[in-house]
C-alpha cells in the first residue's frame, strides 16, 4: 500500500468515526489530509507536486461549497474533501467525487428505506411516535462515510 492510501485511510477513518460519533468533524482530520497531501506530493514532486495538491485543495472545496452554501452539507464536509484534494490531486479528487455522489446517493436511499419502514412498522402496531408537525424527523446524514468510500474507491488500482 502506496503512503497516498494509508493517509486516505487514517484519515477516512477518523472523518467516519467522528462523524458518526459527534456528526460534526473535527478540524484536526482535514488539516492532516492537507498537511500530509502537501508534504507527501512536495516530497515526490517538487514544486509541482506542490501545486497539484494546492490545486486539488480547491477542487475539492469547489465541489462540494455549492450544497454548504445551499443549505445540503456542514462545513466540515467541504473541508474534508478539500483536504483530501491536497492529498490526491485533481484528477483523482474528481473521480473520488463522483464516487462519493455514488454512495451518498446509496446512502440516502437507505436511510430513506429505513424511515418508510418504521413508519410503517409504527402504523402497523399502532405505536405513534411525535414526528413534528409535519410527520418528518429533521435527522440529517453523516456524509463522512459518502466521502471516505469515494475516495478509497478512487484509489483502487484500475
Amino acid at each position: 500500500m502506496t503512503a497516498q492510501t494509508w493517509i486516505a485511510v487514517v484519515v477516512g477513518v477518523a472523518a467516519v468515526a467522528d462523524d458518526l460519533a459527534r456528526r460534526q468533524i473535527a478540524n484536526w482530520i482535514p488539516a492532516l489530509a492537507f498537511c500530509s497531501g502537501l508534504i507527501l506530493k512536495s516530497y515526490s514532486d517538487g514544486w509541482r507536486g506542490a501545486g497539484a495538491s494546492l490545486l486539488g485543495t480547491l477542487a475539492g472545496a469547489a465541489v462540494f461549497l455549492v450544497f454548504y452554501l445551499a443549505g445540503g452539507m456542514g462545513g466540515g464536509d467541504v473541508k474534508l474533501m478539500a483536504g483530501f484534494g491536497a492529498l490526491l490531486g485533481t484528477k483523482l479528487l474528481l473521480q473520488a467525487a463522483l464516487w462519493t455522489a455514488g454512495c451518498g446517493g446509496l446512502m440516502a436511499t437507505a436511510v430513506i428505506a429505513g424511515r418508510y419502514v418504521r413508519r410503517v412498522l409504527q402504523h402497523a402496531g399502532s405505536i405513534q411516535k411525535d414526528a413534528g408537525a409535519s410527520g418528518q424527523t429533521a435527522e440529517t446524514i453523516p456524509y463522512a462515510p459518502a466521502i471516505a468510500a469515494g475516495v478509497w474507491l478512487a484509489l483502487v488500482p484500475k
